[in-house]
């Protein structure tokens, strides 16, 4: 199981693109709201209705915790001390994280990025203290996986189902999908 996090301002692309490609690729993935409500409005108008609320051991299990992008999404994620915790707690235990756009400030905010080299939305880079940036569309670097936008959501989604499924199914899902 995968969980996507979403909060009011979440970019609608980055989550829906990386819900769908994993459940395609077979991974069971549950999308959660940290915001207390069931439907959630993206950065571009688009309401989403998710499968559950963030509580306390909701992601506790999870292969891989998945921060979208988007503004003011990234903002009300970073302003959730449960998934604060969660995260932390998940990615010390070694497990997989991905963000994608400006979700990497949260991880910087919360120290996740020191020690790893990273992509983001083109000038959110600017004033993060940790990681070393990347230029390029996406990097994973031991547990992280991040990427730098919308235009680069597949290739984030496709990633992050190779690292938890390997090469095999997610050549054949680029196949169905028509993917280049």
């Amino acid at each position: 199981m995968v969980h996507v996090l979403l909060a009011t301002g979440f970019e609608e692309i980055e989550a829906i693109t990386t819900i769908d490609i994993l459940r395609r690729c077979g991974i069971e993935v549950q999308t959660l709201s940290v915001t207390g409500n069931r439907v959630i409005q993206g950065a571009h108008g688009i309401s989403v209705m998710v499968d559950g609320l963030l509580r306390k051991n909701a992601i506790a299990g999870s292969q891989c915790i998945i921060l979208p992008g988007g503004m003011p999404g990234v903002k009300n994620l970073q302003a959730s001390d449960c998934l604060r915790k969660c995260t932390i707690q998940h990615f010390s235990e070694g497990k997989l994280l991905a963000a994608i756009c400006a979700a990497p400030m949260v991880l910087d905010a919360w120290g996740i990025l020191q020690n790893h080299n990273y992509t983001c939305y083109p000038g959110c880079q600017t004033g993060l203290k940790g990681g070393n940036f990347v230029e390029k569309s996406v990097i994973r670097d031991k547990n992280l996986i991040t990427a730098n936008g919308p235009g680069s959501a597949a290739t984030f989604a496709f990633e992050i189902a190779s690292a938890i499924l390997g090469d095999a199914i997610v050549k054949k899902v680029k196949n169905e999908m028509g993917y280049k």
